[in-house]
């Protein structure tokens, strides 16, 4: 008896595996081949095998899928929205305990997410800069949550949002010296700086014709009180939302209340090859101590004179016939395209500091 429901059992299995291979079959000979060469476009037709017939020459109905319907774009515009934004946090005042514990806790709070972090403090002035990462934000309630917590801590609290659709607005800074600013400036009317230069700062009024020249508005601000110098042109800064400073041979020291605004935004040119012949009368330094190889370098400013993070260098021979007066005509050609060089660089995208050193990309944001 056993040995007859065994037999009836595995004939029935039998049946079976034969009548799913007959029906697989007879789907898969009902529906067309697929062609490889059709591009993707915006409506695709997609293949519904409930539409498939026994018929060979039955084609099914293709269901288009329009990608430029309302409902798709609001799942675009939903994608578009949960890009990250990046915010540049800038807090300095007197320095007291639980201000950085207060900051970052806000931050959390509001979703967002540290990316950097660095703080000093210098003659019992705090600062602090953060860059932080948030989807979806919103700026209102950012921006007065912060400015509540200013009051509450008794400090100033700047916000900076990056947009990266929107070209960087650069501010120059000058003193007397021209070749640096005419070098920059010539490539800006020629179109090969992805940027806006809405505005040039002066120490001095010598160089306000050449601001009238490209249509570029010159403001002149003197160094009488240097607080109070420095107060006007950060608020320069905020009024035409500046994203990065050139120093094209400014001759001032900017402090570190002033420095700590900007971090890795400030860009100087200096005299010499760094760390060499640090400060003023650099190329004087060089030639009294009779040096073979003189050059410039750009570099990031920070609260220590000179000592910032260095962009890019380049150097010339000095020659038996060379006088102070040949090394600064020499020196001055290499200034100009030198600071140029890390300008662009910048506007690329390509420079990336950390630990003091700036590391140059291959990839750039920008």
């Amino acid at each position: 008896m056993d040995i007859q429901r065994k037999k009836v059992k595995k004939d029935v299995d039998i049946d079976l595996r034969i009548s799913r291979t007959s029906s697989s079959s007879s789907s898969s000979a009902s529906l067309p081949p697929s062609s490889s060469s059709k591009s993707d476009d915006d409506a695709s037709p997609i293949h519904s095998p409930a539409n498939s017939s026994n018929e060979k020459n039955t084609k099914p109905s293709p269901i288009f899928v329009d990608k430029s319907s309302p409902a798709s774009h609001k799942l675009h515009q939903r994608k578009k929205s949960n890009k990250k934004t990046i915010i540049e946090i800038t807090v300095v005042g007197k320095d007291r305990k639980g201000v950085v514990a207060e900051i970052t806790n806000f931050i959390f709070k509001n979703g967002a997410n540290i990316e950097k972090i660095n703080q000093n403090v210098v003659k019992g002035l705090f600062g602090m800069q953060m860059e932080a990462s948030v989807n979806n934000v919103m700026q209102d309630k950012l921006n007065s949550g912060l400015q509540a917590l200013a009051k509450e801590l008794k400090m100033e609290i700047k916000v900076h949002y990056q947009e990266p659709n929107r070209p960087t607005n650069i501010a120059i800074l000058v003193s007397n010296e021209d070749h640096c600013l005419l070098k920059i400036l010539e490539s800006y009317r020629k179109n090969e700086l992805k940027a806006k230069i809405p505005i040039i700062i002066g120490s001095s009024e010598i160089l306000e014709s050449i601001g009238k020249k490209y249509n570029i508005p010159f403001v002149l601000i003197e160094h009488k009180d240097q607080t109070e110098a420095e107060r006007s042109i950060l608020q320069l800064f905020e009024d035409y939302n500046i994203d990065l400073v050139i120093l094209a041979r400014y001759m001032r020291i900017l402090t570190p209340n002033f420095v700590w605004r900007y971090p890795n935004k400030i860009i100087n040119i200096h005299p010499s090859l760094l760390p060499a012949f640090p400060g003023a009368f650099a190329y004087t330094q060089a030639y009294e101590r009779g040096a073979k190889i003189v050059g410039c370098t750009a570099h990031f400013v920070t609260e220590d004179l000179d000592q910032g993070p260095i962009i890019c260098q380049n150097s010339f021979k000095v020659l038996e016939n060379d006088d102070i007066d040949s090394i600064k005509s020499k020196g001055r050609r290499l200034e100009s395209s030198v600071l140029l060089q890390a300008l662009k660089l910048s506007l690329q995208g390509k420079l990336e500091v950390y630990w003091g050193k700036v590391h140059i990309k291959k990839d750039g944001k920008r």
